[in-house]
């Protein structure tokens, strides 16, 4: 998949690089040495659900896998799995010309805090491939000049190569976030950041807007540098799923917030200094335990100021939240009708999440569901008393598309059986299977409105 002639060039642009940006020539050709059998060609295919009408469609993905350790364990951009896609059928190719050789690989998992993705590649023996060795710790600068080393496009056989940036830009909060002062292809994300000393200080990434997934940490559409320190954790512990292992021990307060504004400060009178309005506390929440009321003010959390005054000031919170730990106990400071308060409340554990839901899918309707989840429940106003699964996905040209149902509507019954959970709803299917008939009856919620999807089943 390479050409002599495409590694000449890179070659020059490497000496190139190299002039524009005070790199040493010698440290970057030796870095690209050791680094390019650890870049691999990562290929897979995905289920694409439609959120709208549900149907799946499938699509082929390339980029760049880095090998992070000898026996396979690979990073990944994080796009390849997505709320509403799901990779199989992932290969990534290692090394050119006779020493090429393809690898299977499987899905490992995707921490909830960064956009990436794990990988393990498969093999019948032990491996012991060449990976990338990251520096300790990473200490970038506003101006910082770096290398980022990745993959060249289809068209150029997916050469290895390698681009220089600077830092345009430090972010704070609400965690240190390196932006890059230009564009990067999308071959060199989850690509390896090569420092002046020539360290290898972290890779390239990309942050998710909430509809694509995106959850604490929002930056999305601007190529940044993930510090080591960001990722580090994950290379002895890979997450498992869809960050079951980076969501452990995580706090859980159970209220939604928003910014106190300006605007919204004038208008009740406030200081404008900032805060955090609760706009929902969650029934059965630690939240609600504590007495915290909707319309409060949070200015305080356990002896860190809150001064919220953009949405984005609201992650911080969220992550404050988190990291203080799932049973501690933590001191609130509210404004009440602008009468400060003091609240005491002990955080539960953070609720499985709708990326986190176990799912199910059944061949004869075609339909894929799964549990609701408290998060799902908030986004759809649903009370406690809605006891069904929600659709997930619907099959293109099944009896449940035939049937006009869709992603997003929940079943709560199939026949005479009620499905208020999985179990149940495997449950009712399995009884419905004992007659196979040739027409059944799904009772079932969309938005506000109950009704009847007839369905013909396809059995086996």
């Amino acid at each position: 998949m390479r050409s002599s002639a495409l590694i000449l060039t890179c070659m020059l642009w490497l000496a190139a690089a190299a002039a524009a940006q005070d790199f040493d020539a010698e440290m970057l050709r030796r870095a690209y040495a050791d680094l390019k059998p650890a870049m691999g060609l990562l290929t897979y295919a995905s289920e694409i659900t439609n959120p709208a009408t549900g149907e799946i469609s499938r699509r082929d993905g390339n980029g760049l896998a880095l090998i992070v350790s000898p026996d396979g364990l690979a990073l990944c951009h994080g796009h390849m799995k997505l709320e509403n896609s799901t990779p199989f059928n992932i290969n990534v190719t290692l090394g050119e010309g006779l020493d090429e050789r393809r690898y299977s690989a499987e899905f490992v998992g995707k921490p909830d805090d960064l956009n990436v993705v794990f990988i393990q590649l498969q093999s019948d023996t032990p491996l012991n491939l060449p990976h990338v060795e990251f520096a300790p710790a990473s200490s970038l600068k506003l101006a910082d000049p770096i290398t980022i080393f990745g993959l060249l496009g289809d068209s150029l056989d997916f050469t290895p190569s390698l681009q220089n940036a600077r830092i345009g830009a430090v972010l704070d909060k609400p965690r240190t976030t390196y932006c890059l002062d230009g564009s990067v292809r999308f071959g060199f994300v989850s690509g390896p950041v090569l420092d002046t000393r020539g360290r290898v200080v972290g890779i390239v990434g990309f942050d998710l807007a909430p509809a694509e997934g995106g959850d604490l940490y929002i930056r999305s559409g601007h190529p940044l540098v993930y510090q080591v320190e960001l990722f580090s954790k994950y290379l002895k512990n890979p997450p498992r799923g869809n960050g079951e292992a980076s969501s452990e021990g995580g706090a859980w307060l159970g209220v939604f917030t928003q910014p106190l504004t300006d605007d919204f400060a004038r208008y009740w009178n406030l200081e404008p200094t900032g805060g955090l309005i609760v706009s929902t506390v969650v029934p059965g929440s630690p939240a609600q335990a504590s007495g915290l009321q909707e319309g409060d003010v949070i200015v305080n959390f356990d002896g860190t100021p809150i001064r919220a005054r953009q949405d984005r000031d609201v992650m911080g919170f969220t992550k404050l939240v988190r990291d203080t730990g799932a049973g501690n106990e933590a001191k609130l400071r509210v404004l009440r009708k602008g009468e400060a308060l003091d609240l005491a409340v002990k955080l539960g554990e953070l609720p499985r999440s709708a990326q986190q839901a176990e799912e199910y899918e059944d061949n004869a309707l075609g339909l894929t569901v799964r549990e609701l989840t408290q998060d799902i429940r908030l986004r759809l106003n649903l009370s406690e008393e809605v006891q069904g699964v929600i659709v997930r996905r619907v099959k293109s040209g099944s009896p449940a598309q035939l049937g006009k149902m869709q992603a997003g509507v929940i079943v709560l019954a199939i026949g005479d059986f009620p499905t208020r959970n999985l179990d149940e709803f495997k449950s009712a299917i399995a009884r419905v299977a004992e007659t196979k008939p040739a027409e059944i009856a799904i009772f079932a919620r969309l938005g506000s409105e109950t009704g009847f999807f007839r369905l013909e089943p396809v059995w086996e």
